[in-house]
């Protein structure tokens, strides 16, 4: 009986947050209430605060669910630990890229968070939230620019820092652009043309 509980439980939870993700994609984040979401999923507002404090706390557990581009290829890098540090960086952005284009789910759950929602006070632990995750990029690009420099595969005038921060600006614009029309350019192909050159530039040899 406790582990059917725990089942129900589980499901309740994955249609508030299916009812969630249709609805942010719809009307926007900032318009979509709690009782919205409970009325789509077949379920009482009570049944959302048991699984959700509020909707930051929601929306936050969407965007774990769906496993963003950006997090996904993120782990791999972390876990990384080769004799290329610049190529490892180069295999993160593409993948980034490749992501966005091949997962429609984690597609739509970026769509809401760069262009459905409004940094307002009910959603700061989402702007929290991506503060925290472009600090965590930051780190590991400029460790991994900072180890090829110390393996001397980089010129040495280049900063790690303005060189990661440049290639999360492009990465983050280059998404953006595309979500608001996939059919205007070829996300990886225009992706790989800004950002090989911007990695072989720095490169010694």
């Amino acid at each position: 009986m406790a582990r059917r509980t725990k089942e129900d439980a589980a499901a309740t939870r994955d249609s508030i947050l299916d009812a969630a993700e249709q609805l942010f994609v719809r009307q926007g984040v900032s318009r979509t209430t709690l009782q919205h979401i409970a009325s789509a999923a077949g379920v009482t507002r009570g049944a959302i605060y048991w699984h959700f404090d509020d909707k930051a706390v929601l929306f936050n557990a969407m965007m774990d669910r769906a496993k963003l581009p950006m997090r996904a290829a993120l782990d791999e890098l972390t876990a990384s630990n080769g004799d290329d540090p610049l190529a490892e960086l180069h295999q993160y952005c593409m993948r980034v890229l490749s992501e966005t284009v091949s997962n429609p789910q984690a597609r739509r759950v970026f769509e809401i968070a760069v262009l459905k929602m409004e940094f307002v006070d009910e959603l700061d632990a989402v702007r929290a939230r991506r503060t925290e995750h472009m600090a965590e990029w930051m780190a590991l690009a400029e460790s991994r620019v900072a180890s090829a420099l110390a393996r001397g595969q980089v010129r040495p005038d280049v900063n790690p820092r303005t060189l990661a921060l440049g290639l999360w600006v492009i990465i983050d614009g280059l998404i953006r652009n595309w979500l608001f029309d996939p059919q205007a350019f070829d996300l990886e192909q225009l992706g790989r043309a800004l950002i090989t050159p911007q990695i072989a530039a720095i490169r010694v040899g």
